[in-house]
């Protein structure tokens, strides 16, 4: 399948600024947490992505840097992206991904701590599960990796990127949780990558207020 024409940095700019102000009204990135990133070139390989320590409700397009394939920023600015650039880059060089995007929700971080032991969390039977790209239907098992958090980023891009292969030959992840730490997933777009986080979000929030699911208990 061909890819999309990436976007201009400027548009991507203002549009990640956007989707930051959005997920941090839902709860989703408080405080400085999260980072976003969506493709601006594919030859060479350019990144818009968010810069570090920045509170995501008040994200403007000029805290966005524009990185390089080696996770410099171009251009003469003292901002320094997020060290979990890398992973952004691994994941788009791995998927083909045009944006990532990563979340630091409560549901994220509890269920990401609570199924480390299993390796990962299974979403499967909820409607919601249509919301993800090419999916067709609720009878669909959706396999969340988790790996544990590491702040040896070199270390933890080369785990987040086996992850990435698949489980046991099965399709690929469309999303990795880190534990205790929070959701990465991914899309083609900025577009379907939000709608990724959209669809995500409600399916661990959804799966952590189930007492049967061997979850946290209802808040």
């Amino acid at each position: 399948m061909r890819q999309p024409s990436p976007p201009a940095f400027p548009s991507a700019a203002r549009n990640l600024a956007a989707i930051g102000r959005r997920f941090y009204a839902r709860g989703w990135v408080l405080g400085t947490s999260g980072n976003f990133s969506t493709v601006v070139s594919r030859r060479p390989l350019r990144l818009a992505i968010t810069a570090s320590s920045v509170n995501k409700g008040e994200l403007r397009a000029a805290h966005i840097l524009h990185m390089n394939d080696a996770g410099k920023v171009l251009g003469r600015r003292a901002a320094q992206p997020s060290a979990e650039s890398l992973l952004h880059l691994e994941i788009v060089r791995r998927t083909g991904a045009g944006a990532v995007l990563h979340t630091h929700s409560i549901w994220s971080t509890m269920l990401s701590d609570v199924h480390a032991a299993r390796g990962g969390l299974a979403l499967e039977g909820y409607e919601m599960l249509k919301g993800l790209e090419g999916v067709r239907t609720h009878e669909h098992r959706e396999w969340v990796p988790i790996v544990e958090n590491d702040q040896d980023m070199t270390r933890l891009v080369r785990v987040v990127g086996a992850a990435l292969a698949g489980r046991d030959g099965g399709a690929p992840p469309r999303a990795v949780l880190l534990r205790r730490h929070g959701l990465y997933t991914w899309g083609d777009t900025l577009a379907v990558a939000e709608r990724h986080v959209e669809i995500l979000e409600f399916l661990l929030e959804t799966v952590g207020r189930t007492p049967a699911s061997g979850s946290p208990a209802p808040v």
